[in-house]
């Protein structure tokens, strides 16, 4: 095998043989013949892709017995629904109502006044140009939050807490 081995001489008897039709594995092996080398049919091609020479397939040349055949097209075949399959029921879009937690009295501080262990629960923004204001009650360990909001946002609690005992929250209304 032979990388760069291609002479003006190799070079010029490829392109000859190429437009007399040749196969790359003949012009391979006709080359090799003349030359005394060792040239394999992907370094003629590789060569002829180099040259610019190579385009499509050989078997993609017109007259060649390959293309004569008409491309299969992809035709999908039909799917019959099942009679025993149910079809999925659709559901209305319900409004969800917004929940007032009276266990807190939030402090209502802004993101600026906020401290190192304050609670981070947010209050407000729901209008448009409305501040956000934030609890502010100290945090609980290991969370962004005071201890009611805490349990608020997480149902009921990570897996230790719940074994200890629920914390009810006392629901007022719906806003």
């Amino acid at each position: 095998m032979q990388s760069t081995g291609w002479t003006e001489q190799h070079s010029a008897a490829l392109r000859e043989f190429l437009e007399s039709g040749m196969s790359y594995s003949r012009i391979a092996d006709a080359i090799n013949a003349k030359f005394n080398t060792a040239y394999s049919r992907s370094a003629a091609i590789g060569r002829a892709k180099r040259m610019g020479l190579a385009g499509p397939d050989p078997k993609d040349r017109p007259g060649s017995p390959m293309s004569a055949k008409a491309p299969r097209l992809y035709q999908p075949r039909e799917r019959h629904q099942l009679e025993f399959m149910r079809p999925m029921p659709t559901f209305e879009r319900a409004e969800t109502a917004k929940l007032r937690c009276v266990e807190i009295v939030p402090r209502h501080l802004s993101l600026m006044d906020l401290e190192r262990g304050d609670c981070r629960y947010p209050y407000g923004g729901d209008e448009e140009g409305e501040a956000i204001t934030f609890c502010g009650h100290p945090q609980r360990l290991g969370t962004s939050y005071c201890v009611t909001h805490f349990h608020l946002t997480r149902g009921q609690g990570i897996a230790p807490e719940r074994a200890a005992g629920a914390v009810s929250l006392r629901l007022v209304e719906a806003a």
